[in-house]
Protein backbone atom coordinates (compact mmCIF):
# COMPACT_ATOMS: atom_id res chain seq x y z
CA UNK A 1 0.00 0.00 0.00
CA UNK A 2 0.90 1.54 -4.08
CA UNK A 3 1.70 5.11 -5.89
CA UNK A 4 7.52 9.09 -3.85
CA UNK A 5 7.94 12.62 -2.63
CA UNK A 6 7.36 14.80 0.40
CA UNK A 7 3.65 14.76 -0.14
CA UNK A 8 3.12 11.22 -1.36
CA UNK A 9 3.39 7.58 -0.55
CA UNK A 10 4.08 4.95 -3.06
CA UNK A 11 2.69 1.88 -4.19
CA UNK A 12 1.11 1.69 -7.32
CA UNK A 13 2.37 4.25 -9.56
CA UNK A 14 0.32 6.42 -11.48
CA UNK A 15 2.07 8.62 -13.88
CA UNK A 16 3.40 12.03 -13.33
CA UNK A 17 1.78 15.13 -14.63
CA UNK A 18 1.74 16.48 -18.12
CA UNK A 19 5.41 17.32 -17.76
CA UNK A 20 6.17 13.65 -17.57
CA UNK A 21 4.09 13.05 -20.59
CA UNK A 22 6.29 15.14 -22.74
CA UNK A 23 5.71 18.76 -21.78
CA UNK A 24 8.99 19.90 -20.28
CA UNK A 25 8.06 23.54 -20.74
CA UNK A 26 5.59 25.52 -18.64
CA UNK A 27 2.15 24.44 -19.74
CA UNK A 28 -0.59 26.64 -21.04
CA UNK A 29 -4.33 26.54 -21.24
CA UNK A 30 -6.19 26.66 -24.52
CA UNK A 31 -6.74 30.32 -24.03
CA UNK A 32 -3.02 30.86 -23.80
CA UNK A 33 -2.74 31.52 -20.08
CA UNK A 34 0.29 30.02 -18.41
CA UNK A 35 -0.42 27.12 -16.13
CA UNK A 36 -0.62 28.30 -12.58
CA UNK A 37 -3.03 31.09 -13.49
CA UNK A 38 -6.42 29.70 -12.61
CA UNK A 39 -8.97 30.24 -15.34
CA UNK A 40 -11.94 29.00 -13.34
CA UNK A 41 -13.79 30.78 -10.53
CA UNK A 42 -12.54 29.94 -7.05
CA UNK A 43 -15.45 27.67 -6.09
CA UNK A 44 -15.41 25.84 -9.43
CA UNK A 45 -11.70 25.02 -9.26
CA UNK A 46 -12.05 23.51 -5.78
CA UNK A 47 -14.91 21.38 -7.07
CA UNK A 48 -12.66 20.37 -9.99
CA UNK A 49 -9.98 19.41 -7.47
CA UNK A 50 -12.45 17.23 -5.56
CA UNK A 51 -13.40 15.50 -8.83
CA UNK A 52 -9.87 14.63 -9.91
CA UNK A 53 -8.95 13.56 -6.37
CA UNK A 54 -11.96 11.25 -6.33
CA UNK A 55 -10.78 9.71 -9.60
CA UNK A 56 -7.26 9.26 -8.19
CA UNK A 57 -8.74 7.65 -5.09
CA UNK A 58 -10.77 5.24 -7.25
CA UNK A 59 -7.63 4.17 -9.04
CA UNK A 60 -5.56 3.79 -5.86
CA UNK A 61 -8.20 1.76 -4.04
CA UNK A 62 -8.82 -0.44 -7.07
CA UNK A 63 -5.29 -1.83 -6.76
CA UNK A 64 -5.59 -3.10 -3.20
CA UNK A 65 -9.30 -3.90 -3.20
CA UNK A 66 -8.80 -6.56 -5.89
CA UNK A 67 -5.96 -8.35 -4.11
CA UNK A 68 -8.06 -9.05 -1.02
CA UNK A 69 -10.85 -10.53 -3.18
CA UNK A 70 -8.60 -12.80 -5.28
CA UNK A 71 -9.35 -16.00 -3.30
CA UNK A 72 -13.10 -15.36 -3.57
CA UNK A 73 -12.73 -14.82 -7.34
CA UNK A 74 -10.74 -18.03 -7.65
CA UNK A 75 -13.39 -20.05 -5.80
CA UNK A 76 -16.55 -18.67 -7.37
CA UNK A 77 -15.30 -18.03 -10.92
CA UNK A 78 -13.19 -21.23 -11.00
CA UNK A 79 -10.21 -19.22 -12.22
CA UNK A 80 -6.94 -21.01 -12.88
CA UNK A 81 -3.64 -19.99 -11.29
CA UNK A 82 -2.50 -18.15 -14.42
CA UNK A 83 -5.85 -16.36 -14.74
CA UNK A 84 -5.56 -15.17 -11.16
CA UNK A 85 -2.13 -13.76 -11.98
CA UNK A 86 -3.42 -12.04 -15.11
CA UNK A 87 -6.28 -10.39 -13.19
CA UNK A 88 -3.60 -8.39 -11.36
CA UNK A 89 -0.68 -8.45 -13.80
CA UNK A 90 -2.86 -7.56 -16.80
CA UNK A 91 -4.00 -4.36 -15.11
CA UNK A 92 -0.44 -3.43 -14.13
CA UNK A 93 0.91 -4.16 -17.62
CA UNK A 94 -1.75 -2.12 -19.42
CA UNK A 95 -1.36 0.71 -16.91
CA UNK A 96 2.43 0.78 -17.25
CA UNK A 97 2.44 0.58 -21.04
CA UNK A 98 -0.04 3.45 -21.37
CA UNK A 99 1.18 5.94 -18.76
CA UNK A 100 3.48 8.08 -20.88
CA UNK A 101 1.19 7.84 -23.89
CA UNK A 102 -1.84 8.85 -21.80
CA UNK A 103 -0.06 11.92 -20.46
CA UNK A 104 1.14 12.94 -23.92
CA UNK A 105 -2.36 12.54 -25.40
CA UNK A 106 -3.62 14.90 -22.70
CA UNK A 107 -0.98 17.47 -23.65
CA UNK A 108 -1.97 17.24 -27.32
CA UNK A 109 -5.75 16.86 -27.23
CA UNK A 110 -6.65 18.43 -23.88
CA UNK A 111 -6.36 17.19 -20.30
CA UNK A 112 -10.05 17.57 -19.53
CA UNK A 113 -11.01 15.62 -22.65
CA UNK A 114 -8.62 12.74 -21.89
CA UNK A 115 -9.64 12.74 -18.22
CA UNK A 116 -13.30 12.33 -19.19
CA UNK A 117 -12.45 9.60 -21.71
CA UNK A 118 -10.33 7.85 -19.09
CA UNK A 119 -12.81 7.98 -16.23
CA UNK A 120 -15.67 7.02 -18.54
CA UNK A 121 -13.70 4.06 -19.85
CA UNK A 122 -12.57 3.11 -16.35
CA UNK A 123 -16.18 3.10 -15.17
CA UNK A 124 -17.30 1.01 -18.16
CA UNK A 125 -14.45 -1.44 -17.62
CA UNK A 126 -15.40 -1.70 -13.94
CA UNK A 127 -18.94 -2.65 -14.99
CA UNK A 128 -17.56 -5.30 -17.36
CA UNK A 129 -15.41 -6.67 -14.53
CA UNK A 130 -18.38 -6.77 -12.18
CA UNK A 131 -20.60 -8.57 -14.69
CA UNK A 132 -17.90 -10.87 -16.10
CA UNK A 133 -19.39 -14.26 -16.94
CA UNK A 134 -16.08 -16.15 -16.92
CA UNK A 135 -12.42 -15.65 -15.93
CA UNK A 136 -11.40 -14.82 -19.51
CA UNK A 137 -13.84 -11.90 -19.63
CA UNK A 138 -12.62 -10.70 -16.23
CA UNK A 139 -8.98 -10.73 -17.36
CA UNK A 140 -9.83 -8.84 -20.56
CA UNK A 141 -11.89 -6.30 -18.61
CA UNK A 142 -9.06 -5.77 -16.11
CA UNK A 143 -6.64 -5.08 -18.98
CA UNK A 144 -9.12 -2.54 -20.37
CA UNK A 145 -9.46 -1.02 -16.89
CA UNK A 146 -5.68 -0.59 -16.64
CA UNK A 147 -5.54 1.02 -20.08
CA UNK A 148 -8.28 3.49 -19.15
CA UNK A 149 -6.54 4.29 -15.86
CA UNK A 150 -3.45 5.12 -17.94
CA UNK A 151 -5.53 7.75 -19.78
CA UNK A 152 -7.15 9.13 -16.63
CA UNK A 153 -4.40 9.26 -14.02
CA UNK A 154 -1.74 11.32 -15.86
CA UNK A 155 -4.25 14.15 -16.29
CA UNK A 156 -4.90 14.55 -12.56
CA UNK A 157 -1.89 16.64 -11.57
CA UNK A 158 -1.77 18.29 -15.00
CA UNK A 159 -5.27 19.62 -14.30
CA UNK A 160 -4.10 20.78 -10.87
CA UNK A 161 -1.22 22.68 -12.48
CA UNK A 162 -3.55 24.29 -14.98
CA UNK A 163 -6.06 25.27 -12.29
CA UNK A 164 -4.07 26.34 -9.22
CA UNK A 165 -1.31 28.95 -8.89
CA UNK A 166 2.08 27.85 -7.60
CA UNK A 167 1.61 29.19 -4.07
CA UNK A 168 -1.48 26.99 -3.56
CA UNK A 169 -0.12 23.74 -4.94
CA UNK A 170 1.71 22.78 -1.76
CA UNK A 171 -1.63 22.62 0.05
CA UNK A 172 -3.14 20.67 -2.84
CA UNK A 173 -0.32 18.11 -2.89
CA UNK A 174 -0.71 17.72 0.86
CA UNK A 175 -4.31 16.74 0.25
CA UNK A 176 -3.10 14.16 -2.25
CA UNK A 177 -0.85 12.70 0.42
CA UNK A 178 -3.86 12.35 2.73
CA UNK A 179 -5.82 10.68 -0.07
CA UNK A 180 -3.03 8.15 -0.61
CA UNK A 181 -2.91 7.34 3.10
CA UNK A 182 -6.67 6.91 3.17
CA UNK A 183 -6.55 4.66 0.13
CA UNK A 184 -3.79 2.54 1.68
CA UNK A 185 -5.95 1.73 4.70
CA UNK A 186 -9.42 1.73 3.18
CA UNK A 187 -8.70 -0.36 0.05
CA UNK A 188 -8.15 -3.74 1.77
CA UNK A 189 -10.85 -3.06 4.38
CA UNK A 190 -13.41 -2.02 1.78
CA UNK A 191 -12.57 -5.06 -0.35
CA UNK A 192 -12.85 -7.33 2.68
CA UNK A 193 -16.21 -5.88 3.76
CA UNK A 194 -17.76 -6.01 0.30
CA UNK A 195 -16.60 -9.60 -0.14
CA UNK A 196 -17.76 -10.69 3.32
CA UNK A 197 -21.16 -9.02 3.02
CA UNK A 198 -21.87 -10.84 -0.26
CA UNK A 199 -24.35 -8.13 -1.27
CA UNK A 200 -27.31 -9.56 -3.23
CA UNK A 201 -25.37 -12.82 -3.54
CA UNK A 202 -22.84 -11.14 -5.84
CA UNK A 203 -19.83 -12.28 -3.78
CA UNK A 204 -16.71 -10.43 -5.12
CA UNK A 205 -18.47 -8.45 -7.85
CA UNK A 206 -19.35 -5.35 -5.75
CA UNK A 207 -15.62 -4.49 -5.48
CA UNK A 208 -15.87 -3.45 -9.14
CA UNK A 209 -19.51 -2.31 -9.25
CA UNK A 210 -18.91 0.24 -6.48
CA UNK A 211 -16.97 2.28 -9.06
CA UNK A 212 -20.09 2.81 -11.19
CA UNK A 213 -21.96 5.52 -9.24
CA UNK A 214 -18.71 7.25 -8.29
CA UNK A 215 -17.41 7.20 -11.87
CA UNK A 216 -20.66 8.44 -13.41
CA UNK A 217 -20.89 11.32 -10.91
CA UNK A 218 -17.24 12.28 -11.49
CA UNK A 219 -17.76 12.25 -15.27
CA UNK A 220 -20.87 14.45 -15.13
CA UNK A 221 -19.35 16.93 -12.69
CA UNK A 222 -16.03 16.92 -14.55
CA UNK A 223 -17.73 18.03 -17.75
CA UNK A 224 -19.10 21.06 -15.94
CA UNK A 225 -16.35 22.16 -13.58
CA UNK A 226 -12.98 21.13 -15.03
CA UNK A 227 -11.32 23.74 -17.24
CA UNK A 228 -9.70 22.48 -20.44
CA UNK A 229 -5.94 22.91 -20.89
CA UNK A 230 -3.30 21.80 -23.36
CA UNK A 231 0.47 22.01 -23.71
CA UNK A 232 1.52 24.75 -26.16
CA UNK A 233 4.35 22.64 -27.56
CA UNK A 234 3.36 19.03 -26.96
CA UNK A 235 5.63 16.33 -28.37
CA UNK A 236 4.42 13.84 -30.93
CA UNK A 237 3.23 10.37 -30.03
CA UNK A 238 5.80 7.58 -30.31
CA UNK A 239 3.42 4.76 -31.17
CA UNK A 240 6.20 2.47 -32.37
CA UNK A 241 7.96 2.87 -29.03
CA UNK A 242 4.76 2.02 -27.14
CA UNK A 243 4.21 -1.04 -29.36
CA UNK A 244 7.77 -2.30 -28.80
CA UNK A 245 7.58 -1.82 -25.02
CA UNK A 246 4.24 -3.64 -24.83
CA UNK A 247 5.38 -6.46 -27.13
CA UNK A 248 8.60 -6.98 -25.17
CA UNK A 249 6.78 -7.13 -21.85
CA UNK A 250 4.16 -9.55 -23.19
CA UNK A 251 6.87 -11.83 -24.61
CA UNK A 252 8.50 -11.84 -21.17
CA UNK A 253 5.40 -12.05 -18.94
CA UNK A 254 3.21 -14.49 -20.87
CA UNK A 255 5.63 -17.44 -20.68
CA UNK A 256 6.38 -16.68 -17.01
CA UNK A 257 2.68 -16.66 -16.14
CA UNK A 258 1.54 -19.58 -18.31
CA UNK A 259 4.72 -21.67 -18.29
CA UNK A 260 3.98 -23.72 -15.17
CA UNK A 261 0.53 -24.80 -16.32
CA UNK A 262 1.84 -25.68 -19.79
CA UNK A 263 4.83 -27.64 -18.51
CA UNK A 264 7.44 -25.00 -19.41
CA UNK A 265 7.49 -25.63 -23.19
CA UNK A 266 10.48 -24.71 -25.35
CA UNK A 267 8.60 -21.91 -27.09
CA UNK A 268 8.27 -20.14 -23.74
CA UNK A 269 12.04 -19.90 -23.32
CA UNK A 270 12.39 -18.79 -26.95
CA UNK A 271 9.75 -16.12 -26.35
CA UNK A 272 11.51 -14.80 -23.25
CA UNK A 273 14.81 -14.69 -25.14
CA UNK A 274 13.07 -12.88 -27.97
CA UNK A 275 11.92 -10.23 -25.51
CA UNK A 276 15.55 -9.17 -25.10
CA UNK A 277 15.80 -8.74 -28.87
CA UNK A 278 12.66 -6.57 -28.85
CA UNK A 279 14.06 -4.37 -26.06
CA UNK A 280 17.33 -4.02 -28.02
CA UNK A 281 15.29 -2.95 -31.05
CA UNK A 282 13.48 -0.44 -28.84
CA UNK A 283 16.77 1.15 -27.78
CA UNK A 284 17.94 1.37 -31.40
CA UNK A 285 14.65 2.87 -32.56
CA UNK A 286 14.50 5.40 -29.72
CA UNK A 287 17.98 6.65 -30.62
CA UNK A 288 16.88 7.25 -34.21
CA UNK A 289 13.60 8.78 -33.06
CA UNK A 290 15.38 11.25 -30.77
CA UNK A 291 17.75 12.28 -33.58
CA UNK A 292 14.91 12.66 -36.09
CA UNK A 293 12.27 14.69 -34.24
CA UNK A 294 13.26 14.89 -30.56
CA UNK A 295 10.14 13.08 -29.29
CA UNK A 296 11.13 9.55 -28.23
CA UNK A 297 9.03 7.56 -25.79
CA UNK A 298 12.15 6.98 -23.66
CA UNK A 299 14.78 9.72 -23.28
CA UNK A 300 17.86 7.47 -23.45
CA UNK A 301 20.27 10.28 -22.55
CA UNK A 302 18.88 10.13 -19.02
CA UNK A 303 20.62 6.80 -18.48
CA UNK A 304 23.99 8.53 -18.72
CA UNK A 305 23.17 10.03 -15.31
CA UNK A 306 24.49 7.53 -12.76
CA UNK A 307 21.90 8.27 -10.06
CA UNK A 308 19.02 8.04 -12.55
CA UNK A 309 20.18 4.72 -14.01
CA UNK A 310 20.58 3.30 -10.50
CA UNK A 311 17.22 4.73 -9.45
CA UNK A 312 15.46 3.14 -12.43
CA UNK A 313 16.99 -0.19 -11.41
CA UNK A 314 15.83 0.36 -7.80
CA UNK A 315 12.30 1.22 -8.90
CA UNK A 316 12.05 -1.79 -11.20
CA UNK A 317 13.42 -4.28 -8.69
CA UNK A 318 11.32 -2.77 -5.89
CA UNK A 319 8.24 -3.21 -8.07
CA UNK A 320 9.15 -6.88 -8.53
CA UNK A 321 9.36 -7.36 -4.74
CA UNK A 322 5.99 -5.70 -4.17
CA UNK A 323 4.33 -7.65 -6.98
CA UNK A 324 5.49 -10.92 -5.47
CA UNK A 325 4.75 -10.14 -1.83
CA UNK A 326 1.25 -8.69 -1.88
CA UNK A 327 -0.38 -11.35 -4.06
CA UNK A 328 1.38 -14.22 -2.26
CA UNK A 329 0.53 -12.71 1.13
CA UNK A 330 -3.17 -12.60 0.31
CA UNK A 331 -3.23 -16.20 -0.93
CA UNK A 332 -1.27 -17.35 2.13
CA UNK A 333 -3.72 -15.80 4.60
CA UNK A 334 -7.00 -16.67 2.90
CA UNK A 335 -6.29 -20.02 1.24
CA UNK A 336 -3.34 -21.34 3.23
CA UNK A 337 -4.51 -20.26 6.69
CA UNK A 338 -8.22 -20.32 5.78
CA UNK A 339 -8.88 -16.79 7.08
CA UNK A 340 -11.85 -14.73 5.96
CA UNK A 341 -11.31 -11.71 3.72
CA UNK A 342 -12.20 -9.39 6.61
CA UNK A 343 -9.68 -11.00 8.95
CA UNK A 344 -6.99 -10.75 6.29
CA UNK A 345 -7.89 -7.12 5.56
CA UNK A 346 -7.72 -6.11 9.21
CA UNK A 347 -4.37 -7.89 9.57
CA UNK A 348 -2.87 -5.49 7.02
CA UNK A 349 -3.87 -2.29 8.87
CA UNK A 350 -0.64 -2.08 10.97
CA UNK A 351 1.38 -2.30 7.76
CA UNK A 352 -0.53 0.59 6.14
CA UNK A 353 -0.24 2.79 9.23
CA UNK A 354 3.50 2.07 9.51
CA UNK A 355 4.07 3.02 5.86
CA UNK A 356 2.19 6.31 6.27
CA UNK A 357 3.97 7.27 9.51
CA UNK A 358 7.48 6.39 8.35
CA UNK A 359 6.98 8.12 5.00
CA UNK A 360 6.13 11.40 6.72
CA UNK A 361 9.11 11.15 9.05
CA UNK A 362 11.54 10.24 6.28
CA UNK A 363 10.80 13.28 4.15
CA UNK A 364 10.25 15.89 6.83
CA UNK A 365 12.95 14.99 9.34
CA UNK A 366 15.29 12.16 8.38
CA UNK A 367 16.31 12.68 4.72
CA UNK A 368 17.27 16.37 5.22
CA UNK A 369 19.71 15.23 7.94
CA UNK A 370 20.96 11.85 6.75
CA UNK A 371 20.31 11.79 3.00
CA UNK A 372 20.78 8.51 1.14
CA UNK A 373 21.40 6.56 4.35
CA UNK A 374 17.68 6.82 5.14
CA UNK A 375 16.74 4.96 1.95
CA UNK A 376 19.42 2.34 2.55
CA UNK A 377 18.24 1.93 6.12
CA UNK A 378 14.71 1.49 4.77
CA UNK A 379 15.84 -1.39 2.55
CA UNK A 380 17.57 -3.06 5.49
CA UNK A 381 14.61 -2.52 7.83
CA UNK A 382 12.13 -3.85 5.29
CA UNK A 383 14.38 -6.85 4.65
CA UNK A 384 14.58 -7.44 8.42
CA UNK A 385 10.79 -7.35 8.62
CA UNK A 386 10.59 -9.97 5.86
CA UNK A 387 13.02 -12.22 7.76
CA UNK A 388 11.03 -11.82 11.00
CA UNK A 389 7.87 -12.74 9.10
CA UNK A 390 9.65 -15.74 7.61
CA UNK A 391 10.70 -16.96 11.07
CA UNK A 392 7.20 -16.53 12.48
CA UNK A 393 5.57 -18.29 9.54
CA UNK A 394 7.91 -21.23 10.08
CA UNK A 395 7.67 -21.22 13.89
CA UNK A 396 3.89 -20.90 14.26
CA UNK A 397 2.82 -22.62 11.04
CA UNK A 398 -0.94 -22.87 10.60
CA UNK A 399 -1.52 -21.68 14.18
CA UNK A 400 -0.18 -18.17 13.57
CA UNK A 401 -2.50 -15.36 14.72
CA UNK A 402 -3.01 -11.87 13.28
CA UNK A 403 -1.47 -10.20 16.34
CA UNK A 404 1.68 -12.27 15.86
CA UNK A 405 1.99 -10.88 12.34
CA UNK A 406 1.80 -7.30 13.61
CA UNK A 407 5.52 -7.01 14.48
CA UNK A 408 6.96 -8.07 11.10
CA UNK A 409 4.30 -6.07 9.26
CA UNK A 410 5.08 -2.90 11.23
CA UNK A 411 8.82 -3.38 10.62
CA UNK A 412 8.23 -3.99 6.91
CA UNK A 413 5.89 -1.02 6.67
CA UNK A 414 8.38 1.27 8.43
CA UNK A 415 11.13 0.21 6.04
CA UNK A 416 8.92 0.72 3.04
CA UNK A 417 7.86 4.16 4.25
CA UNK A 418 11.51 5.22 4.56
CA UNK A 419 12.01 4.31 0.90
CA UNK A 420 8.92 5.27 -1.04
CA UNK A 421 8.43 8.89 -0.07
CA UNK A 422 11.92 10.31 -0.85
CA UNK A 423 12.97 7.88 -3.59
CA UNK A 424 11.83 9.86 -6.64
CA UNK A 425 13.51 13.06 -5.46
CA UNK A 426 16.72 11.10 -4.85
CA UNK A 427 16.60 9.62 -8.34
CA UNK A 428 15.90 13.00 -9.96
CA UNK A 429 18.56 14.92 -8.05
CA UNK A 430 21.23 14.80 -10.76
CA UNK A 431 18.87 14.81 -13.76
CA UNK A 432 19.03 18.01 -15.85
CA UNK A 433 16.01 20.09 -14.96
CA UNK A 434 14.80 20.30 -18.54
CA UNK A 435 14.37 16.50 -18.52
CA UNK A 436 13.00 16.20 -14.98
CA UNK A 437 9.39 15.75 -16.06
CA UNK A 438 10.17 13.01 -18.58
CA UNK A 439 12.38 11.29 -16.01
CA UNK A 440 9.63 11.37 -13.40
CA UNK A 441 7.18 9.76 -15.79
CA UNK A 442 9.68 7.07 -16.73
CA UNK A 443 10.35 6.27 -13.04
CA UNK A 444 6.66 5.69 -12.38
CA UNK A 445 6.32 3.61 -15.55
CA UNK A 446 9.18 1.20 -14.81
CA UNK A 447 7.92 0.71 -11.25
CA UNK A 448 4.63 -0.50 -12.69
CA UNK A 449 6.45 -2.70 -15.20
CA UNK A 450 8.46 -4.19 -12.33
CA UNK A 451 5.21 -4.83 -10.49
CA UNK A 452 3.80 -6.68 -13.52
CA UNK A 453 7.00 -8.72 -13.73
CA UNK A 454 6.76 -9.59 -10.03
CA UNK A 455 3.18 -10.76 -10.48
CA UNK A 456 4.33 -12.94 -13.35
CA UNK A 457 7.12 -14.42 -11.22
CA UNK A 458 4.56 -15.56 -8.62
CA UNK A 459 4.09 -18.62 -10.82
CA UNK A 460 7.75 -19.50 -10.27
CA UNK A 461 8.38 -18.45 -6.66
CA UNK A 462 5.04 -19.50 -5.14
CA UNK A 463 2.84 -21.75 -7.27
CA UNK A 464 5.87 -23.62 -8.54
CA UNK A 465 6.51 -24.67 -4.94
CA UNK A 466 2.99 -26.05 -4.50
CA UNK A 467 2.03 -29.47 -5.84
CA UNK A 468 -0.54 -29.70 -8.64
CA UNK A 469 -2.89 -32.02 -6.77
CA UNK A 470 -3.35 -31.39 -3.09
CA UNK A 471 -5.78 -32.94 -0.67
CA UNK A 472 -7.67 -30.60 1.64
CA UNK A 473 -5.30 -31.48 4.48
CA UNK A 474 -2.24 -30.70 2.33
CA UNK A 475 -3.34 -27.23 1.18
CA UNK A 476 -2.47 -25.36 4.38
CA UNK A 477 1.05 -26.76 4.90
CA UNK A 478 1.84 -26.41 1.17
CA UNK A 479 0.82 -22.73 1.12
CA UNK A 480 2.75 -21.99 4.32
CA UNK A 481 5.87 -23.58 2.83
CA UNK A 482 5.44 -21.72 -0.48
CA UNK A 483 4.93 -18.44 1.38
CA UNK A 484 8.22 -18.92 3.22
CA UNK A 485 9.97 -19.72 -0.06
CA UNK A 486 8.58 -16.53 -1.64
CA UNK A 487 9.72 -14.49 1.37
CA UNK A 488 13.30 -15.65 0.79
CA UNK A 489 13.03 -14.17 -2.70
CA UNK A 490 11.69 -10.89 -1.34
CA UNK A 491 14.47 -10.72 1.26
CA UNK A 492 17.09 -11.30 -1.43
CA UNK A 493 15.56 -8.58 -3.59
CA UNK A 494 15.70 -6.11 -0.69
CA UNK A 495 19.41 -6.90 -0.33
CA UNK A 496 19.93 -6.14 -4.02
CA UNK A 497 18.04 -2.85 -3.62
CA UNK A 498 20.32 -1.88 -0.72
CA UNK A 499 23.37 -2.38 -2.95
CA UNK A 500 21.84 -0.47 -5.88
CA UNK A 501 21.07 2.48 -3.61
CA UNK A 502 24.80 3.08 -3.16
CA UNK A 503 24.72 4.77 -6.58
CA UNK A 504 22.13 7.33 -5.48
CA UNK A 505 23.30 10.82 -4.44
CA UNK A 506 24.41 11.11 -0.82
CA UNK A 507 22.24 14.18 -0.37
CA UNK A 508 19.19 14.03 -2.65
CA UNK A 509 18.13 17.48 -3.74
CA UNK A 510 14.37 17.83 -4.03
CA UNK A 511 12.96 19.45 -7.13
CA UNK A 512 11.02 22.15 -5.37
CA UNK A 513 8.86 24.45 -7.43
CA UNK A 514 10.29 27.90 -7.52
CA UNK A 515 13.72 26.79 -6.34
CA UNK A 516 15.17 28.11 -9.56
CA UNK A 517 13.91 31.16 -11.32
CA UNK A 518 11.76 30.20 -14.25
CA UNK A 519 12.32 26.48 -13.81
CA UNK A 520 9.31 24.21 -14.30
CA UNK A 521 8.29 22.11 -11.36
CA UNK A 522 8.22 18.36 -11.35
CA UNK A 523 4.78 17.08 -10.47
CA UNK A 524 4.66 13.55 -9.19
CA UNK A 525 1.49 11.57 -8.87
CA UNK A 526 0.82 9.82 -5.56
CA UNK A 527 1.69 6.14 -5.67
CA UNK A 528 0.08 3.19 -3.99
CA UNK A 529 1.58 -0.25 -3.81
CA UNK A 530 -0.45 -3.20 -4.98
Amino acid sequence: MKRNDSNTLKGRGPASSGHAAGGDQPQATESGATEGSPTAPDRARWIALAIVMTAAFMDLVDVTIVNIAIPSIQRSAHASVSQIQWITAGYALAFAAGLITGGRLGDIHGRKRLFLVGIGGFTLASALCGFAVNPEMLVASRILQGAMAALMVPQVLSIVHATFPAHERGKVFGLFGAIVGLGAVSGPLLGALLTEWNLFGLEWRPIFLINLPVGVAAWLLGRRFITESKAPRALKLDLVGVALVTLGLLMLLYPLTQGRELGWPLWGYVCMGGALVVFAALVSYEKRKAARDGSPLVELSLFRVKSFAAGIAVQTVFGVALGIFFLVWTLYMQIGLGWSALRAGLTGVPFSLAVSTAAGLSVQQLVPRFGRKVLQAGALVMGAGVLIYLWEAHHYGLAIAPWQMALPLVVMGAGMGLIVAPLTDAVLSEVPREHAGSASGLINTVQQMGNALGLGLVSVVFFGRIGDRLTRAEVGPAFVDAFQYALWWVAGIMGAIFLLMAALPKRPAQHVEGAEQGAPAVAKEPQLVP
